[in-house]
């Protein structure tokens, strides 16, 4: 048995195909698939049924897959020691970030970080933390941009910032007279959402601990843009709810019609989650460091009450 055996396999169980698997790992169809049954014949089980379309691990391949991504990360963490007894940070680092962070997190400090980490070559992509969540248990991830807490035994948390809620309010609504907002203000049903999916939904119902009455409901959005939400409410449909790196760069008319919440001011916790297997840490660790120092001077509010993401069911 082989480390290169256990990437083969892990490979096929990713992609459910020999062929893709083979691309995927660089080397000849013919090579993988023989690789494999060797491995098999070794162990003498089968680990993928080559019977099913797509192909299917067996009940015991999928033990075997389990145990195998557990050597692998293994066998990453001897390079993963040597990279950092020499200081060294490079390398391939796959970073996910959720759709609500992404374009205001990332133009603060993506420049900064190339340009100080040039041998780090960052793949950086967009996804919902039910995505990354499972991409960082199969280890197509190295660590992800979301809102904490997650409460998941196998991802540990490194807080980045807190970031309020800011409410949105144009002329001609109930609040928009009010310099500051409360809590017991809003009413769920004339609060404009993101779609299903967006953590930060999540944390706005569980802001107003109530349901949605979808009776009342004039028009049905699915949308995950602020911008749209920005835009219906100043058509006078709503008032909605920004993260506060959301409202830095808005038109200065715009700007008249934002509304802090009275303190303790309601905002996520936003964090750099990983795996509990803590592989590249020395990456994990720049990143860490060149965000806290952007965001330091854009975010200063000390009393705040962390909004769960979690979905309450």
């Amino acid at each position: 048995m082989t480390i290169t055996q256990l990437h083969y396999v892990l490979a096929v169980a990713e992609h459910q195909n020999f062929t893709k698997a083979a691309q995927k790992v660089f080397v000849t169809q013919p090579t993988l698939s023989m690789q494999i049954q060797k491995l098999e014949d070794e162990l003498d089980v089968l680990i993928f049924d080559r019977s099913k379309k797509p192909i299917e691990l067996t009940e015991t391949g999928k033990k075997i897959v389990q145990q195998a991504r557990n050597i692998v990360n293994e066998s990453d963490r001897i390079k993963d020691i040597v990279d950092q007894q020499k200081g060294f940070v490079g390398g391939l680092f796959r970073l996910g970030v959720i759709p609500t962070v992404m374009p205001t997190l990332l133009p603060m400090f993506l420049n900064t970080f190339i340009k100080k980490y040039p041998k780090v070559r960052l793949k950086i992509e967009e996804l919902h933390t039910e995505a990354i969540i499972e991409k960082l248990q199969d280890g197509h991830l190295d660590a992800a941009i979301a809102a904490t807490p997650l409460e998941l035994p196998n991802i540990k948390e490194q807080v980045l910032y807190y970031e309020p809620f800011v409410g949105y309010i144009p002329p001609g609504h109930r609040l928009h007279s009010q310099k500051k907002i409360e809590v017991d203000d809003l009413d769920l049903n004339d609060i404009l959402l993101l779609e299903d999916g967006h953590c930060f939904k999540d944390g706005i119902l569980n802001l107003c601990k109530a349901t949605r009455n979808a009776n009342g409901d004039r028009f049905q959005l699915e949308t995950g843009s602020f911008e749209t939400m920005v835009k219906l409410a100043n058509e006078g449909l709503g008032m909605t709810l920004l993260p506060y790196l959301q409202t830095i760069d808005m038109k200065e008319n715009e700007q008249k019609n934002l509304r802090m919440f009275s303190e303790p001011i309601p905002a996520r916790e936003v964090s750099l989650i990983f795996n509990k297997s803590e592989l590249k840490m020395q990456i994990i660790e720049a990143l860490r460091s060149t965000i806290a120092g952007v965001v330091k001077g854009a975010i200063a509010f000390q009393n705040v009450k962390i909004i769960s993401p979690l979905s309450k069911k």
